[in-house]
């Protein structure tokens, strides 16, 4: 049967893979390979186990880069934060609906400061969890790993989420971003982009050899037979 491509998926590179000696190489070869958005993995040693950047570093990557900053906090109390993220220039904050305060509160204020917002979920929390957001959101970001760390497997299970997430999207009649993050390879990219995600976060996929050809090979992949 003939190949044919899924259109408007978004190849959004995460930085946790990057050189962060050469960081601003890195962004400039995935800015050359067509890529519109960088993602940022910010991580507290609480909420997951594991200390990335903060809102210092992502300032820093905005005088390097145009393109569009989404910064998934993955911490405990992200409404400490928000305005700081918002200085420094990102144009998207997801947070996590497991956080103990109130999610939905949080990303009232992400829109109130005038970001794209997102809500994510860990891979054993029930999707309809993230329902009384779906108002609010412009992205939701399914884990098709245990956040904390690059350079996981795609878990079992996760196709069957991501497709629960689109429809849940879909049922809004809201343009909402289904984006994955987590384990993806060519051989994942597929099976993601087939279940309805749009926005295909990759690390080690695009960042370990030649990031062009990482790349256009994650692109190439992404067909429905």
């Amino acid at each position: 049967m003939r190949e044919r491509r899924i259109e408007n998926i978004e190849i959004a590179p995460s930085l946790l893979s990057a050189d962060f000696a050469r960081l601003a190489d890195d962004i400039g070869r995935v800015e050359a390979a067509g890529c519109r958005v960088l993602h940022l993995d910010v991580m507290d040693g609480h909420f997951v186990p594991n200390l990335t950047i903060g809102p210092v570093v992502a300032a820093a990557i905005r005088r390097v880069t145009s393109l569009r900053l989404g910064a998934h906090l993955m911490i405990e109390e992200p409404e400490r934060y928000l305005s700081a993220f918002a200085e420094a220039g990102v144009d998207e904050i997801t947070i996590h609906q497991e956080i103990a305060g109130d999610f939905v509160a949080v990303i009232r204020e992400i829109k109130r400061l005038g970001l794209r917002a997102g809500v994510s979920t860990r891979p054993g929390t029930a999707v309809e969890k993230i329902v009384p957001a779906l108002p609010l959101v412009d992205l939701i970001l399914v884990m098709s790993v245990e956040p904390g760390f690059g350079g996981q497997a795609f878990l079992p299970g996760s196709v069957e989420r991501i497709a629960e997430t689109r429809r849940l999207a879909d049922e809004t009649g809201r343009e909402i971003t289904v984006a994955v993050d987590g384990g993806i390879t060519i051989e994942t990219a597929p099976q993601a982009a087939a279940a309805g995600a749009r926005e295909l976060i990759a690390g080690s996929a695009v960042f370990k050899g030649d990031i062009q050809r990482n790349i256009d090979a994650l692109r190439a992949a992404v067909t429905d037979c």
